[in-house]
């Protein structure tokens, strides 16, 4: 996105830790695309939307799988490197996929791409890298010059955290462009980088954005199970289920084909729910992937990033099965855009996975949230250009004024009401919810949300405040969101509603801070 719209405006890049810090750097499987004479676009769309149990958008669905094979030559041609055998490009198979259709750099696709990019923006002279600064709050005027926005408001930037200074300032900007990613750091349990506090959804929130369809949180099936409770677990892709690698209790028991006829290939949901079943049922901690019965020298060369992983916790995944456990992967829903990347509010944009798109509807289909960061990356580029030509001058910003009295960093209080709502969230608000749960949940979040306020307008400001006020929100609005839904879809179940509707035309669930918003179509 930066380089992209370098071509016509400076740039300037937030981050609140080094630009290498994010989910995409984490990112192991790949990002699908109709590569091969034997897929096609309508395949693609239908699986996506099979995935997406009914919620996703069929426009939105179609433009990025048709974009898809031109973003990666884009790609490419910036000096991403595919893995290729024999001079093709080597396509691989995930969950959910009727082909194989998935790019990869062996299993460190995300970090390839953004090594690669990022090495591109360090030669752009008109992009600028803030490193260590954290959003507190958008810029919001109530009084925008053209009144097309859907909230009647304008972004003009956002007040800015100086991580090492401590200092506050505006930041003033004609667009911005919100590229936060999720809010795994909601649970317990989560292969998100522990910068994933949902940041993005809760500043937009706070703004007076549209956020849609939060209850639908993607749990990925197999996490590394570690006993020590990490802020971030080790993901295992599921491109090694897709290699062969089958999961089994831990009396050696192969148990998906129970649950889905697909096995080991069934949708992300599925294999979740599979699991969390198993593990409830036998009560036990985790179950095995086992991989031992493939090609040793194959694995080794597909998965050098897990065989590394293992290593370092003294095994080897070629000899042993790997235990594994669910954990919070994805968020599908979030800052509702169009197919620019606009959101409700003008000039403020959102690409990736802070943003919902209507692509993966109720579940997102494995390896299309890389293919999605990107097709949306240059619509909302052509979009801030035509933009910047009639958006007008920006008015003045006010400076930061900090609210009552301001003690020490209370780090203990910050650190624990963290821990509780993740603990609340993984307890209540998990891969099976039921109502009673769900209200629990509520009940906890809106007592944390008084004590967070009061911490907030009280003591020092410290990235990790910042982090625990966007957590609380976020927290909360999948929460609001799971309740209001009644019915079980996709990645949301319920046990008080385990059937899914069947309107002709299912409902989004949508949340604004400036209006009760009623159900309804993305579109």
């Amino acid at each position: 996105m930066a380089l992209r719209c370098s071509r016509f405006a400076d740039v300037l890049l937030v981050t609140k830790k080094e630009s290498a810090q994010s989910a995409t750097n984490w990112a192991q499987g790949g990002i699908a695309a109709v590569m091969a004479n034997d897929d096609d676009f309508k395949l693609h769309a239908e699986d996506t939307m099979t995935a997406g149990a009914g919620l996703c958008d069929s426009q939105t669905v179609d433009y990025v799988v048709r974009s898809a094979p031109q973003r990666i030559e884009e790609l490419m041609d910036w000096g991403v490197c595919f893995t290729k055998h024999e001079g093709e490009l080597a396509l691989a198979r995930e969950g959910g996929h009727s082909r194989a259709r998935i790019l990869h750099h062996k299993d460190t696709t995300g970090q390839e791409i953004e090594t690669t990019l990022l090495d591109c923006v360090k030669q752009e002279r008109r992009v600028e890298v803030l490193e260590h600064h954290v959003m507190v709050d958008l810029l919001v005027d109530p009084r925008p010059k053209n009144g097309d926005a859907l909230s009647g408001q304008r972004c003009f930037g956002a007040y800015v955290l100086d991580s090492v200074s401590g200092v506050i300032s505006p930041i003033r900007a004609k667009s911005v462009i919100l590229a936060t990613g999720g809010s795994g750091q909601a649970y317990l349990h989560t292969t998100n980088p522990e910068i994933a506090t949902g940041d993005g959804v809760a500043a937009a929130f706070r703004a007076g954005a549209v956020i849609s369809d939060m209850e639908f949180f993607q749990f990925h099936p197999t996490a590394m199970y570690d006993i020590d409770e990490r802020p971030q677990s080790q993901l295992i892709t599921e491109a090694l289920r897709g290699f062969g690698a089958i999961l089994r209790t831990v009396d050696g028991n192969a148990f998906m084909k129970r649950y889905d006829e697909r096995g080991e290939l069934a949708p992300r949901d599925i294999v979740a729910r599979a699991i969390d079943s198993e593990l409830k049922r036998r009560g036990e901690s985790y179950v095995w992937l086992d991989c031992t019965h493939l090609n040793l020298d194959e694995l080794r060369n597909h998965f050098p990033n897990i065989g590394r992983m293992c290593k370092e916790k003294g095994f080897d995944f070629t000899q042993e099965p790997i235990w594994v456990v669910p954990a919070a992967h994805y968020q599908c829903g979030g800052v509702e855009s169009d197919l620019w990347g606009r959101s409700s509010i003008a000039g403020l944009y959102a690409i990736g996975e802070v943003a919902m798109t209507g692509l993966h509807g109720a579940n997102r289909l494995a390896s299309n949230s890389l293919l999605e960061a990107v097709v949306f990356a240059a619509a909302a580029a052509e979009s801030c250009e035509e933009w910047l030509k009639s958006c007008g001058p920006l008015r003045e910003a006010d400076e930061w004024v900090s609210e009552g009295t301001h003690a020490e960093r209370e780090a203990v209080l910050v650190r624990g009401s963290a821990d509780e709502i993740r603990r609340t969230m993984w307890n209540y608000v998990g891969i099976v919810r039921s109502t009673r749960r769900l209200t629990r949940a509520k009940n906890r979040l809106e007592l944390l949300t008084k004590e967070i306020a009061e911490l907030y307008q009280r003591t020092v400001m410290s990235p990790e405040l910042i982090e625990l006020r966007n957590l609380v929100l976020v927290a909360d609005l999948i929460v609001r969101s799971a309740l209001s839904r009644k019915e079980s879809r996709g990645l949301h179940y319920s046990t008080d509603y385990p059937a899914m509707d069947t309107l002709p035309v299912p409902k989004h669930t949508r949340l604004s801070r400036l209006s009760a918003l009623p159900p309804s179509s993305v579109h």
